[in-house]
């Protein structure tokens, strides 16, 4: 289950987040998930939103970079050894990650994983105590 993540590229200076979430809050699209990461000129912002192409309009229109990228969630149990789990029948099978955010809570933990092969690790992530999220589960 393929969901859609915004990657926005963002000149590192004050007011920048301010301006993307501003934008989506004025469009009332939810944030689900995000993931900063940062380089000393820009920073990458990825989000997981609750209307991925209205908020690239809006975004888009107020003069951001933004595009549209596939991604994967995965629910595991909050348990030592479970994302070992996936990241080892993934890497069984050469599909690599290309990054991941996650959180965990004491009900179980959440990630959104970018990797080369979305379908194959769709089809080998299917069961194996790993539930694949929906857009409209997040």
């Amino acid at each position: 289950m393929i969901i859609q993540q915004l990657t926005i590229f963002l000149e590192n200076k004050s007011g920048r987040l301010t301006e993307v979430t501003e934008a989506l809050a004025a469009t009332r699209i939810n944030i689900s998930a995000l993931s900063i990461a940062e380089t000393s000129e820009y920073g990458i912002l990825r989000l997981i939103v609750s209307d991925p192409q209205a908020a690239v309009t809006a975004l888009k229109e107020r003069h951001f970079s933004v595009n549209l990228t596939d991604v994967i969630g995965i629910s595991i149990p909050n348990q030592p050894g479970s994302l070992m789990k996936v990241i080892t029948v993934l890497s069984k099978h050469d599909i690599s990650v290309e990054y991941m955010y996650a959180f965990a809570t004491a009900d179980g933990a959440q990630a959104i994983i970018r990797c080369d092969d979305l379908d194959g690790a769709i089809d080998l992530l299917s069961g194996n105590e790993t539930t694949l999220l929906k857009e409209s589960d997040l």
